[in-house]
């Protein structure tokens, strides 16, 4: 029963028709009734003087021996010998519908091939023509594939019956039917190329969309990570500048000696701001092969003593217990364990001023462990303008690895991040 369904399913898409066409330019139109009249004309001349035999005929009946009387011709001669004019109107239409072979081409067939029909014997090659014309165009222009096929095997099999009693010039492979069959395969082939052709081109066309979308996705990401990176550099620095800052203009004129500190403090913290923007600003563009050291790698682990002593600096005292593993970590795991704790420290110092801040870093056999942890703010902290954005893109990052990320008060009072990052590659 399914094959039967199947079977079902594939004749009816066989016979469904193929969607519309665009319309035909004007030029194709132009080239279709100038084939047409041309051919009627030579139609008519053929007819008017070549009666009865065209210049190659496709008709012409084997003689009766010598000695034999020659019997009469049975058909549209009207039982006479004498030369036989078809009616104009069947030598028109015998041609003329090939005006509309591209718009109609199953009806321009049908036409022509019955007017063929009717001139019969006084047939001559200007009819074979026209019928293969019409044959490939039936079959190449038709949106029903299936019925211009069974229509041009029809057409072939009547041709063949109604010209069993004629001998061709021609080869006898090359009569009227074999003719019309090789137009209507001819045309098959060509019409399945195309097809694919087409078929080839949209594919290609949907591959290029495809590869444009994914750059397009592609760059949004990068934009994305880049955001993400400007976002830790631009924050921690600048919130230790700020703070500083602020020192130095209190202490300005009591201690002068505390105010230069304060701002060789800022100083240093711009530096390191800029550094670390130039790295982040030059994955927008390829390396200098000229200038290779323009480029500072990436900050781990390994920078965690100068980010330490500026937060330091900033007044923040932080304690630190790192234990990480024989191994080096792989790079990705590394920076984003420096991201962690960089965006940890920024937050104490912009949201808990006074505030003492410890940093753990552990490891497991598979697990990176990092916890920051904050007293709380000792006095009334300015409204933090965070939108939370920082925490977020760590989550992101350390999602990549299969990590997880948590962020909450302590019961004391102050604030926790903790972070559980998967080290081992495999």
């Amino acid at each position: 029963m399914e094959t039967v369904n199947r079977l079902l399913r594939h004749v009816r898409a066989a016979l469904r028709p193929e969607p519309r066409r665009a319309p035909l330019s004007r030029r194709a139109v132009r080239v279709d009734i100038v084939l047409a009249l041309v051919l009627t004309a030579v139609a008519l001349i053929v007819a008017v003087r070549y009666p009865g035999d065209g210049p190659v005929d496709i008709s012409k009946v084997e003689p009766m021996p010598p000695e034999a009387p020659r019997p009469p011709v049975v058909g549209p001669r009207f039982m006479t010998d004498e030369p036989y004019s078809p009616p104009w109107p069947l030598v028109v239409m015998s041609a003329l519908p090939l005006a509309v072979r591209r718009r109609f081409p199953l009806a321009a067939f049908a036409v022509l091939m019955t007017a063929v029909l009717g001139i019969g014997d006084n047939a001559s090659w200007i009819n074979v023509l026209t019928c293969v014309i019409a044959a490939y165009s039936a079959v190449m222009y038709s949106r029903h594939r299936a019925v211009a096929m069974s229509t041009m095997v029809f057409a072939a099999v009547l041709f063949g019956f109604a010209f069993r009693e004629t001998e061709p010039i021609l080869p006898g492979w090359s009569s009227p039917a074999v003719v019309l069959l090789i137009a209507g395969v001819l045309a098959g082939l060509v019409r399945y190329w195309r097809r694919r052709l087409k078929d080839d081109r949209e594919r290609l066309a949907r591959l290029e969309q495809d590869q444009e979308e994914a750059t397009r996705r592609a760059v949004e990401e990068e934009r994305a990570r880049i955001a993400a990176e400007l976002h830790d550099v631009v924050t921690h620095n600048v919130s230790v500048m700020v703070i500083q800052a602020g020192a130095a203009r209190k202490v300005m004129d009591v201690a002068p000696e505390r105010s230069k500190q304060a701002l060789l403090a800022v100083e240093a913290g711009g530096r390191a701001a800029m550094a670390e923007l130039r790295h982040v600003m030059g994955l927008l563009a390829a390396p200098d092969a000229d200038h290779p050291e323009a480029l500072e790698p990436q900050p781990g682990l390994g920078q965690l003593g100068a980010l330490i002593a500026r937060v330091r600096a900033a007044g923040t005292p932080v304690g630190i217990a790192v234990s990480l593993p024989p191994d080096p970590l792989p790079p990705g795991v590394d920076l984003t364990a420096y991201r962690v704790v960089q965006e940890a420290l920024t937050n104490t110092i912009k949201h808990a001023p006074g505030a003492e801040a410890t940093v753990t870093i552990g490891y497991t056999d598979d697990i990176l462990q990092i916890e920051v942890t904050d007293t709380g703010a000792v006095r009334d902290a300015a409204p933090g303008d965070g939108n939370g954005r920082g925490l977020i893109g760590l989550r992101e990052r350390i999602a990549v690895y299969g990590g997880e990320l948590t962020a909450a008060p302590t019961l004391a009072g102050g604030y926790r991040v903790k972070a559980l990052i998967p080290w081992r590659t495999a």
